[in-house]
């Protein structure tokens, strides 16, 4: 028994965020059903490389999804969500705030129908304030959260990350909040509202920058590879042309780097004791760290690393990370089969429980796969389903 087998959860929103916490749910047993336009679908399935015509992103994104192709913007559509809410545990969307409130399915309406169904409501900017009505993606969020200010060079600037980094942020965090309201639930009997906007969860990976402002008056400053609170931190090039990364966040692991590199001398100034007196004298423990890296190649150089026990990695692309030892012992990736690729490699469930493991069933499915199943449950006939695919209510 999957932990969360018990659960039915309707996805539906589009794109990153509000699919990707669905994801997570579905990992562990739930019972996913993901709602797309019948036309349309979900702009995901576009995005990122595509094989053979099927977009590969969503076939993570997708997973463990049951897909019911539903025009919710339609009268008969807006029934058959309703049929399904009264039915589930989790729905959870992302259309500007109004939208279900104006399709007649708001949180009143849909808490009437089912008190218990926790509503999950992920956009941009939330529900309330000046912004909340504007349409917002996780590239606003990366600016708005100081996080594009504090990435790059010094003298360059701010930089975006190349992911949906605020997304996937807003992702983990929205199915903490479900797995709280659920267990809210199990104490109080009723469902609630959780209101997320994607400004806000990456914040929180930004550390103190708002508390140091208003104490210090204090503004983060890029500083590229570098840290603001320990050195050395950066990318170094081997003699062999690989690129490693170091941290030096446990001031052990500095002293053994030094000791490493040749400069042990240095362990014996008073300002090396603190990560941000190390961080004033950067240029001399970077130039120290990265000369030596330069005169080695990289397996020497991680060789050194590992007897030294100081923290080294090498930079990966996506064809050193499938040959890696570790991720292979951790059994980060499965091949599994696919309706449209015969096969297709994905990430596996990200942590492991000893008990109850999560699992990957199947990869993102074809449009409309599984509306006539879903309607079926509903108890929907074979003639009826026909004609609201006449009329485009479903695919």
């Amino acid at each position: 028994m999957s932990p969360l087998s018990s659960l039915r959860v309707l996805d539906v929103a589009t794109l990153f965020a509000g699919p990707s916490a669905a994801a997570m749910l579905g990992d562990f047993g739930a019972d996913v059903i993901k709602i797309e336009h019948p036309r349309k679908g979900d702009p995901a399935r576009g995005h990122g490389p595509a094989a053979h015509g099927a977009g590969l992103w969503w076939k993570s994104l997708a997973r463990n999804k049951r897909a019911a192709a539903v025009d919710l913007s339609s009268a008969d559509g807006q029934a058959i969500l309703r049929e399904l809410a009264a039915r589930s545990d989790v729905l959870i969307e992302n259309f500007r705030p109004g939208t279900l409130e104006r399709w007649g399915i708001g949180p009143d309406e849909l808490h009437r129908i089912n008190p218990r169904l926790v509503i999950a409501r992920m956009t941009g900017f939330g529900q309330t304030g000046p912004m909340a009505k504007r349409p917002g993606f996780g590239t606003l969020a990366e600016a708005m959260s100081g996080f594009a200010s504090s990435t790059g060079e010094p003298d360059g600037p701010p930089v975006l990350p190349p992911l949906a980094l605020a997304d996937g942020i807003a992702g983990l965090a929205m199915a903490y909040a479900i797995m709280v309201a659920l267990d809210a639930r199990g104490q109080t009997g009723r469902g609630q509202v959780i209101d997320m906007a994607i400004i806000e969860p990456i914040l929180g990976l930004l550390g103190p920058q708002v508390t140091a402002y208003k104490a210090l008056g204090v503004l983060p400053q890029r500083t590229g590879n570098r840290s603001n609170s320990n050195a050395p931190r950066n990318t170094y090039r081997t003699r062999d042309g690989r690129w490693v990364a170091i941290s030096t966040s446990a001031q052990s692991i500095a002293e053994r780097v030094m000791r490493l590199v040749g400069r042990p001398e240095l362990i014996d100034e008073p300002w090396f004791a603190t990560g941000q007196g190390r961080v004033a004298h950067v240029e001399e423990l970077d130039a120290a760290v990265a000369d030596w890296i330069a005169a080695r190649d990289s397996d020497e150089v991680i060789a050194a690393f590992e007897e030294a026990q100081a923290a080294i990695a090498l930079v990966y692309d996506a064809s050193d990370i499938v040959r890696d030892p570790q991720y292979q012992a951790l059994g980060t990736f499965l091949t599994m089969p696919d309706e449209d690729l015969g096969e297709v490699t994905l990430q596996n469930v990200q942590f492991r429980l000893s008990e109850t493991p999560g699992e990957i069933r199947w990869p993102g499915p074809a449009k409309g796969r599984h509306t006539d199943e879903v309607l079926g449950e509903l108890g929907y006939g074979a003639d009826r389903i026909a004609d609201l695919r006449d009329r485009g209510v479903v695919a």
